[in-house]
């Protein structure tokens, strides 16, 4: 197989990868095992790639993804304003990576987690 299971059925794989992806949009930055955010990463890519194009079909495509929770953005005045993480990939995310190609995440290694010793990273968007 070309992808690791994480211990988990596909539908739970498939729940948790989407939660992450959501989670890593609107934070741009999250705690994780290296296992989850080499994962992960794959995900994140592909969603940014569909934020580059920006057409109707990549939105639509994203949409039926990434989950429907609210992000708080701010903007060149500081005023914050709530949107959803598909309107922030879209608005924000995607237009910083218009002139790269590919590599969008980081991870940088954290330690061992305390209680089970499984290596914990941080992901974040470059």
């Amino acid at each position: 197989m070309g992808y690791r299971k994480l211990g988990r059925t596909s539908s739970q794989r498939k729940a948790m990868l989407r939660d992450l992806t959501t989670d890593l949009i609107i934070n741009e930055r999250i705690q994780t095992t290296e296992a989850r955010a080499k994962e992960l990463r794959s995900v994140v890519e592909k969603m940014i790639t569909l934020g580059k194009r920006g057409d109707l079909h990549a939105r639509r495509l994203a949409a039926s993804y990434i989950r429907r929770e609210v992000a708080t953005s701010t903007d060149e005045e500081g005023n914050e304003t709530d949107v959803f993480a598909l309107q922030k990939l879209f608005d924000d995310v995607a237009p910083r990576y218009a002139d790269r190609q590919g590599g969008y995440t980081r991870i940088m290694k954290v330690g061992p987690r305390r209680g089970d010793g499984a290596p914990v990273v941080v992901i974040e968007l470059v």
